[in-house]
């Protein structure tokens, strides 16, 4: 009788996702938790978002009493929700960011917890509206949802408030998206003319605001759609300008322009350079270094792209290639990247442990042990850059993706030393060489999630991987402990999807 394959024993010893029981709605269980615990607050952004909103698709901001502030953050916490504070003061005073995960869905639920009304730029929300009690006070339940929310005078005075205070910045967020601002408060405007008379809207400005102003706000629910630099927009700013204005004029502009290249800095840096810098938001618990590994064919890149995307419009993640295939080679080895398919075929043989191709029975020619000495003497120095990043970064609060993970358990398979295979190689140059995977040792990820499939599944995904090959590195791979980190096994064989989920749901464990 054929006995199964070691990674094969493996894999049908990996017990499925468990069945977990039918849990409430995220959104839905947390504002049930806010009735039950008689929590004063409301939804205070446009109606026409709220059921986006209370289904994932949009954040939810929810307004909150001063007095109840501290409950309502006790009950997010128990609910699932986990705070995430925002790099400096990104975040205006008074309003607090939690995610929860949806596993139905396999998304984040934004929540922005706010005990105040503040409004402004996109990167300079520094105008706060003092009309929380009244807010909260005239909030009423919706005739469907199980939710609070504005009343419809108050959304209007809201809304064309906010139009005064965040349309027509000069800040490059408002220059990209302006357009698109203003069309969504158009119709949101034209959604609230059905809802809200001429002489409510201006019965409650007048209880907020001076008679002038309550007239003005009344024109502006059919009239032209004010903005900053509209009569009405300077009028609520100056206003406003006592005793609702966290800076004065000439603070608040340089502190826009500070912001506004704090922001095309941090663009640039997540999507060209990848430096380990936060920019945004980051787990209040710390950073976090999650390892992809497993055999190529696995699925390691495709698992990478869509946590990346899963996160990252959220909170600070800086994904890294640790390997040397397609991924993005560092300045040290895209040189070298270029030249070595010209350079292996004038070399000669390869080894006989290259995945690739067909290798050679033969000992490697002394051309290809010099090429595959400069490489391998590169490709040490590309991972100690990295593995320094990663940990950089984790220590600054980034939850760090790495493809691959240097290890020297197995010396000749997966991420290990290369220079093992050339016995002619002199000892310093092998010692020179292990000292990075040896840091690596020294430096196990936080959690390692292994992507193993049976050699059959590997070979119709590389043909052009040596199946023998194929089976040795499923070996070396199920053996790897990394140094003791926290390991957890995917069956690459199962759907995408299930994969996908399962890794979301081991992340935000340890988010």
């Amino acid at each position: 009788m054929v006995q199964p394959h070691r990674a094969e024993r493996r894999l049908r010893a990996l017990r499925p996702m468990p069945p977990h029981a039918p849990r409430p709605d995220l959104v839905l269980d947390l504002l049930a938790r806010f009735g039950q615990q008689q929590i004063c607050y409301c939804y205070w952004k446009g109606t026409e978002k709220l059921a986006g909103a209370l289904g994932g698709e949009g954040d939810l901001d929810l307004l909150v009493s001063r007095a109840d502030h501290g409950r309502a953050q006790a009950i997010l916490l128990s609910a699932g929700f986990k705070f995430f504070p925002s790099v400096k003061d990104r975040e205006p005073v008074g309003v607090f960011t939690y995610l929860g995960f949806d596993e139905g869905h396999g998304r984040l639920v934004h929540v922005h917890l706010h005990t105040r009304l503040v409004s402004g730029g996109p990167l300079t929300r520094h105008w706060h509206l003092p009309w929380e009690e009244a807010v909260l006070a005239r909030a009423v339940s919706h005739e469907h949802l199980p939710v609070r929310h504005l009343d419809p005078a108050s959304e209007a005075l809201l809304l064309l408030t906010r139009c005064c205070l965040e349309c027509g910045g000069w800040d490059p967020v408002s220059l990209r998206r302006g357009r698109a601002q203003r069309a969504a408060f158009a119709t949101a405007r034209q959604g609230l003319r059905g809802k809200v008379s001429r002489e409510d809207l201006y019965a409650l400005a007048a209880a907020l605001l001076p008679d002038d102003l309550a007239v003005a706000f009344s024109d502006a629910l059919n009239g032209p759609l004010p903005d900053r630099h509209s009569p009405l927009g300077r009028a609520i700013r100056h206003h406003l300008a006592d005793g609702a204005r966290a800076y004065n004029g000439t603070e608040s502009a340089l502190r826009s322009a500070g912001r506004s290249m704090s922001w095309l800095l941090g663009r640039f840096n997540r999507d060209v350079v990848q430096l380990p810098r936060p920019w945004n938001r980051r787990p209040a618990a710390g950073g976090l270094v999650v390892a992809l590994v497993g055999v190529d064919g696995s699925g390691k890149s495709t698992l990478l792209s869509a946590l990346t995307q899963w996160l990252s419009p959220k909170f600070d993640v800086l994904p890294i290639y640790f390997g040397t295939g397609d991924g993005r080679p560092s300045l040290v080895l895209r040189p070298l990247k270029w030249l070595l398919p010209l350079a292996t075929r004038a070399a000669g043989s390869k080894p006989r442990v290259a995945s690739h191709g067909k290798p050679s029975a033969a000992a490697p020619s002394f051309a290809y042990g010099l090429l595959l000495t400069v490489w391998a003497l590169a490709v040490a120095a590309d991972k100690r850059a990295k593995l320094a990043a990663a940990w950089r970064g984790a220590n600054r609060g980034l939850l760090v993706l790495t493809d691959r993970y240097p290890q020297c358990e197995s010396r000749r398979f997966n991420d290990g030393p290369l220079l093992e295979r050339l016995p002619a190689v002199p000892g310093w140059l092998r010692r020179h060489e292990r000292a990075v995977y040896e840091r690596a040792r020294r430096l196990p990820p936080h959690l390692v999630l292994k992507l193993l499939a049976a050699p059959e599944s590997l070979a119709l995904r590389e043909p052009a991987m040596d199946p023998t090959v194929i089976r040795q590195r499923l070996d070396a791979l199920s053996g790897l402990a990394f140094g003791g980190a926290d390991i957890v096994c995917l069956d690459a064989d199962r759907p995408l999807e299930e994969v996908i989920l399962r890794a979301k749901r081991e992340i935000w464990q340890r988010l």
